[in-house]
């Protein structure tokens, strides 16, 4: 039987996983300044709660949550305040950050209390506790995960999924969670399950991955709350909507978001974080990050405390190799180039990817050749030359009625131009020119 999959689109990129898959997870020593943004999500950034010359411990709120949509920021360990300050952010321009200076003890705060019964809980309490402990979605979208967990009353959730798909080239964190601490996986999930008063979860995992499909398809067996659904290998398979459509055969619609059908998709780190939380009450204060590419002499999967700078973490990976030619937070795909390695990790650095001169694309802009090979590629069904005619002529409505703001930027369109075409900058232009417009109601 063929694994299943997502029916529209879909790229084949070189997957590069061979360089760290098999490298298991181990703690990153402490930098010696932790940089910690108070913006590390999806809506409006933390309120800082501390000045310079604090004293902090481990797991301790520094930021504040300013609003629904909004999460706390926590002291990575114990330390000093040194400033408060815009510093690097992976995201470009500066942005406030608290600078953290470990003090070597890493001693903990005990402001969290565990749930007495994290799988009986009421729902909000669960909600809380994972808005108190400053949870994101961890597959690099940074989503507040309460808000994800608080569809609408009139919104009837039937199905949860959990992300494993990991369909990044390069990328192994969450591969290696899998394999190493499945229990923390399956246990979220069961929590998850218990807000919406569910009784069975959904695990999609790529074919490439046969270990962690076997050994969590045979724990969620013996537990009986939970499959694991083998997928096909395929780019961007770990898209929410098309894992939701590969799983469940549901289409979401143009412009809706997967609870439109029923759906609540959370990554694995998602669900770990979200156990911690609530059996032994710890914040999201540190994340597994897979350092590789052939610009490092030594990739490897560490476990590192927010805020640590991308300098130290190649340095753990043995320093650079050759001369270096591009940097990127998280996957070659969707990952975002930085020229700073003093950027830190965050909440949604899954990966470190540093790729050595020889092996980046240098090829110049041409012309386009109305070759198709980009609508062919688009998962969401797009016309990624016609949008980025329309916008390259400020064409903003226009470039709305062909659902701009459905592209997922998953990069298929540009991996596969001959042209050398940044498409996938253009559609990203055209989405903010369309939210402008419709914000002042055009």
């Amino acid at each position: 039987m063929a694994a299943r999959t997502f029916p529209l689109g879909g790229v084949h990129p070189p997957d590069q996983k061979h360089l760290s898959a098999a490298k298991p997870v181990e703690p990153a020593p402490l930098p010696d300044l932790l940089v910690v943004p108070l913006s590390q999500h999806i809506g409006a950034p933390a309120r800082p709660v501390v000045k310079k010359g604090d004293r902090v411990l481990a797991g301790q709120a520094i930021g504040e949550a300013v609003g629904f949509v909004s999460v706390p920021v926590h002291a990575p360990t114990s330390g000093k305040v040194l400033r408060v300050e815009p510093a690097p952010h992976p995201l470009g321009p500066p942005q406030p950050a608290v600078i953290i200076e470990p003090d070597g003890d890493d001693r903990w705060a005990d402001d969290l209390e565990p749930l007495t019964d994290p799988h009986g809980a009421d729902p909000d309490e669960i909600r809380q506790r994972i808005q108190a402990a400053g949870i994101v979605g961890m597959g690099g979208a940074t989503f507040p995960t309460h808000v994800k967990l608080s569809p609408p009353p009139e919104v009837k959730i039937d199905t949860v999924i959990l992300n494993g798909v990991e369909c990044e080239p390069y990328l192994t964190a969450d591969h290696r969670l899998m394999l190493e601490e499945p229990d923390r996986i399956l246990a979220g999930l069961r929590v998850i399950l218990s807000v919406f008063g569910l009784d069975k979860g959904y695990i999609g995992i790529e074919e490439n991955k046969p270990d962690a499909i076997e050994l969590l398809g045979r724990k969620a067996r013996e537990q009986g709350f939970a499959e694991v659904v083998p997928l096909a290998v395929k780019y961007p398979q770990g898209a929410e909507k098309q894992l939701i459509k590969a799983i469940t055969g549901r289409e979401v619609p143009s412009g809706q978001l997967p609870m439109a059908v029923g759906a609540v998709v959370q990554n694995v780190g998602t669900a770990a974080a979200i156990w911690d939380a609530v059996s032994v009450g710890r914040p999201l204060v540190e994340r597994i990050t897979t350092v590789t590419g052939e610009g490092v002499a030594e990739p490897r999967n560490l476990r590192v405390r927010i805020g640590t700078p991308v300098r130290h973490l190649i340095e753990l990976a043995g320093g650079l190799r050759g001369e270096p030619g591009k940097l990127i937070l998280g996957g070659p795909m969707m990952g975002i180039a930085h020229h700073d390695p003093d950027v830190p990790a965050v909440k949604g650095t899954s990966g470190v990817l540093l790729l050595p001169r020889d092996r980046v694309r240098t090829a110049p802009e041409g012309p386009c050749i109305r070759c198709g090979r980009c609508v062919d590629a688009c998962p969401m069904g797009l016309a990624p030359t016609t949008l980025r005619t329309l916008i390259a002529h400020e064409m903003v409505a226009e470039a709305d009625e062909w659902n701009a703001l459905d592209c997922i930027e998953c990069g298929s369109c540009s991996f596969v131009c001959p042209a050398a075409i940044p498409l996938v900058q253009a559609i990203r232009y055209a989405k903010g020119r369309v939210m402008a417009r419709r914000r002042k109601g055009g």
